[in-house]
């Protein structure tokens, strides 16, 4: 094995090619887009097993540079603003570079790229992949500039509609819509007055007919997200409503909750009411199928209420590369790989949207009163129990060897 094609530029694609390159694979990535994604997207946490992992490839330093504010704890409200749980994740009784933060999408994007390529990694942009031919020997990959490209395998880090999932498996069943909708932003302080949030929490409320949170960072600006039960709606009809109308619709959902959520949301431009879909892949029949392979959101995609979709990719790129470093073919690393992670992911898929479910409001009062009380009860049992703790505190040694997969 010497020589991998990294299809995806995003989170998983240039931390899967510099675990490869470690691994003594030469790694190239190939990205649509122009650049690593300067300014794109909201926010997004990276919990400690995801850090640790950026860790084991020498990348942590450059990704906690650019994060914007630690995240350690969660307090719950409900619409009025009385608490419900506080649920911190752990991570402030660990090392102190591996507490959980917050960072901007595109910062992590660039910072990822530019850290991959300090490590010899190279990265291709403006390279449209359109198709694949496999032989016995190697892989070639197809772009829609005429141009190819050969090695060894291909890899799939092209995210929640990944192309190389589809010409791989067109079978393959598409990403769920968990029915919700989501949108966020970012308010500077001078602009809405709030109550400031704790420290290093996120405040999350459930609010009589859609869920918020925000937190409050060291510079004042509070950076906010919303998700709200929606039908499905195709991308061009999200866009065609304008962005005007969805931050009115926005505004009205939380018409009846604390005044610091639409204090927040009016201070707000309106083109960060644009929402998205929140979509999960919680069970992929076919991770790998001859010399190709899926990872992140491509292979399992998971919810924004997971709190996992970075940490999980850059799970999987390592022990994916740990794979081919010690499989001899890659058929059999790319089984053993699967095997290692699929349990996981899918627990935290089904996590994920368990969460979600919990953020759809009520117009009944008693539905309301009853949702608060469970989820007291509910906020203090993992406390007491850490049931969570499952998820943060799982990691990965990169320098043990990989033994062969058991039988399909």
């Amino acid at each position: 094995m010497t020589k991998a094609l990294i299809i995806g530029g995003g989170i998983g694609g240039p931390v899967a090619a510099a675990a490869l390159q470690r691994a003594g694979i030469e790694a190239i990535v190939y990205e649509a887009h122009s650049g690593p994604g300067d300014g794109i997207g909201a926010f997004l946490t990276l919990a400690p097993n995801g850090l640790a992992a950026l860790q084991t490839l020498g990348m942590l330093d450059a990704v906690r540079a650019a994060a914007s504010f630690p995240t350690t704890g969660i307090e719950f409200v409900n619409g009025k603003g009385r608490r419900l749980g506080l649920l911190p994740d752990g991570s402030d009784q660990g090392p102190p570079e591996l507490r959980t933060v917050t960072i901007n999408r595109g910062a992590l994007q660039s910072t990822l790229a530019e850290t991959a390529q300090e490590q010899g990694v190279r990265i291709e942009y403006g390279k449209r992949f359109v198709g694949y031919t496999e032989t016995d020997t190697g892989v070639a990959a197809e772009f829609a500039d005429g141009t190819t490209a050969e090695g060894d395998v291909l890899l799939g880090a092209d995210g929640l509609h990944s192309p190389v999932r589809r010409l791989m498996d067109p079978d393959a069943p598409r990403p769920d819509y968990t029915g919700l909708l989501n949108i966020g932003g970012y308010v500077r302080a001078e602009d809405a007055t709030v109550a400031p949030t704790r420290g290093s929490t996120t405040r999350m409320l459930f609010g009589k007919r859609a869920f918020f949170g925000y937190q409050t960072a060291p510079s004042g600006e509070v950076y906010w997200f919303a998700n709200f039960a929606h039908a499905e709606l195709p991308r061009e009809q999200i866009t065609a409503l304008g962005d005007d109308a969805w931050k009115e619709y926005v505004l009205e959902l939380f018409a009846d909750d604390h005044p610091d959520v639409t204090a927040l949301l009016a201070a707000t431009d309106p083109a960060r009411f644009r929402p998205l879909g929140v979509y999960d892949l919680a069970s992929l029949p076919n991770w790998s199928r001859g010399r190709v392979a899926l990872l992140g959101d491509a292979a399992h995609a998971v919810s924004s209420s997971s709190g996992q979709g970075a940490s999980l990719s850059v799970e999987d790129a390592l022990v994916l590369a740990a794979c081919l470093r010690d499989l001899p073919t890659p058929e059999e690393a790319f089984t053993a790989y699967e095997q290692r992670r699929r349990d996981r992911v899918e627990r935290i898929a089904a996590e994920g949207r368990r969460r979600g479910n919990q953020k759809t409001g009520s117009t009944n009062p008693a539905a309301l009163f009853l949702r608060d009380l469970m989820l007291r009860v509910v906020f203090r049992l993992i406390a007491r129990f850490a049931s969570h703790a499952w998820i943060n505190d799982h990691r990965i040694d990169f320098e043990q060897r990989v033994a062969a997969p058991s039988p399909r």
